[in-house]
């Protein structure tokens, strides 16, 4: 049976911080930042994580999939919030998927990205329901270093499996485990300590994936001249040419490395290229995928005729024309707290999560679950004992009603500035859900430059909605944006 790719999907934050403007700022101390300060980065905003990006990422994965039919989860990231406690499991909880799953968190490694995938598709034949890989990444880094300039925050999502619903079957995938450190981050650093970037290519890039690309080819009788579609993530210039040349990989078929729109987002920039070629690849043609880091995995894909009927979706392209032009420095210093910043005495709160009180509200606040009256087919959140409908008013007649998918409005909307919030003025109002159902909820992704309107089209995006910093943890709700926000599809047509 055929295994492979069965459905793509991405995430990107919708600031774009431009790099002139790091470069600007650091001059002083590092002018060799300037020939770095082309083109932009992605930046996440104060409530995003890869927790949150992954589950945008693999929403737009499963377009018109059923989420109940999924058999496991499986998430990569070198950027998790928590380091004790299963994040992909916070992921299955907002997408309301069902208990008896595999969920599984791959961290440790920038190739955590392609090794999740291609142990997904190692495994997908011993699953009688599709797997989900998603791998996300917030990074950071020290200010006027490199790494702030070239990388970028996001996330991608593939649904592997088998059968005729495969957009691009697997020929082939080799992976070699070579201790070689290119960079690394220890036990309670804040940020990566990276080697020298002539050894790392030369030594790297150049000698490893090489030799991982020939054994793939020799194993699978593969025609490196066949390959239409090479995908290798590095910031460095003309490197990824470079292995192609070596390997005898046509030239054209080098992907873009999103470095002027994206930057390279870690362990998810494989997965990111991979979903952006399968926008616009046709049936027949060959992607090469590889991921570098203590080694390398190399994935081998054929596009077939099912890539004509994938739903549409937002995925890359979407992603990318959903931006907003971010040109203030200090925020992303404050977001990734980077520069301590006096808030005033109202953020001087203790954000303890009462643990027992968020497990039995968890429906609610991780996974918007409200109610809906089987009595009148009223909805309301959140969900109660007695029906909101004052020509109903049954008792104890509600069913679990998921609101996190379906369009909302503004109903009613402020700004305030007297509240705390790490990017003030803090937005909030009254959403009214489509068929029925309202809520109060904080608006998130909204352009300083922009009228926001009642009746304006909404949608609700899983983020982080405080952090206890005494204690290191992070509580998570739903939000409203703009579906501008959301780098509809439609939006770059």
């Amino acid at each position: 049976m055929t295994t492979g790719l069965i459905a793509h999907g991405a995430w990107l934050p919708r600031a774009r911080l431009q790099r002139a403007e790091i470069a600007h700022a650091h001059a002083w101390v590092a002018p060799g930042l300037k020939g770095l300060a082309k083109g932009e980065r992605t930046m996440a905003n104060w409530d995003e994580d890869a927790v949150t990006m992954a589950v945008e990422a693999v929403r737009d994965a499963l377009g018109g999939l059923d989420p109940a039919g999924l058999g496991g989860v499986w998430m990569a990231s070198t950027s998790f919030p928590f380091l004790d406690r299963q994040n992909v499991g916070i992921v299955a909880d907002a997408l309301a998927l069902p208990r008896e799953i595999i969920t599984l968190d791959l961290a440790s490694s920038q190739r955590s990205g392609t090794a999740a995938l291609a142990v997904a598709l190692r495994s997908a034949g011993g699953f009688d329901k599709p797997l989900v890989v998603v791998a996300a990444e917030r990074s950071r880094a020290k200010a006027a270093s490199t790494q702030e300039m070239t990388r970028g925050d996001g996330a991608a999502a593939f649904v592997v499996g088998q059968g005729e619903g495969v957009v691009a079957r697997l020929l082939g995938q080799r992976s070699d485990a070579v201790d070689f450190v290119d960079h690394f981050r220890g036990e309670g650093a804040q940020f990566d300590y990276s080697w020298e970037e002539r050894w790392v290519r030369d030594e790297g890039y150049l000698k490893i994936v090489p030799e991982t690309l020939r054994g793939l080819f020799a194993q699978t009788g593969a025609d490196p001249a066949s390959i239409g579609h090479f995908v290798f993530p590095v910031a460095a210039r003309r490197v990824a040419g470079q292995i192609a040349k070596a390997v005898g990989i046509p030239e054209g078929a080098v992907v873009d490395n999103l470095q002027a729109t994206v930057g390279e987002t870690g362990c998810a920039h494989p997965l990111l290229m991979l979903a952006g070629v399968l926008e616009r690849a046709r049936p027949g043609e060959r992607i090469l995928v590889a991921g570098f880091g203590q080694g390398c995995d190399a994935l081998l894909f054929e596009v077939t005729e099912a890539i004509d009927r994938l739903p549409p979706r937002a995925g890359l392209s979407g992603a990318l024309a959903g931006r907003r032009e971010e040109r203030r420095y200090a925020r992303y210093l404050a977001f990734n707290d980077l520069l301590k910043m006096e808030y005033g005495i109202r953020s001087e709160v203790d954000k303890q999560t009462g643990l027992s009180t968020l497990y039995r509200n968890k429906a609610m606040s991780q996974a918007l679950i409200g109610g809906r009256c089987i009595a009148c087919g009223t909805p309301q959140f959140p969900a109660s004992r007695i029906c909101v409908n004052p020509n109903c008013g049954a008792v104890d007649s509600q069913e679990p009603h998921r609101f996190a998918d379906t369009p909302a409005t503004i109903n009613s909307f402020t700004a305030d500035r007297l509240t705390y919030t790490p990017d003030p003025p803090q937005y909030f109002g009254m959403v009214q859900f489509a068929g029925g159902g309202r809520m109060m909820a904080d608006f998130t992704d909204i352009d300083p430059d922009a009228d926001l309107q009642v009746g304006q089209p909404m949608k609700m995006v899983f983020r982080v909605k405080d952090y206890d910093p005494r204690r290191g943890f992070r509580r998570y709700f739903w939000k409203a944006t703009p579906v501008q926000s959301v780098a509809a599809q439609a939006e770059g047509d």
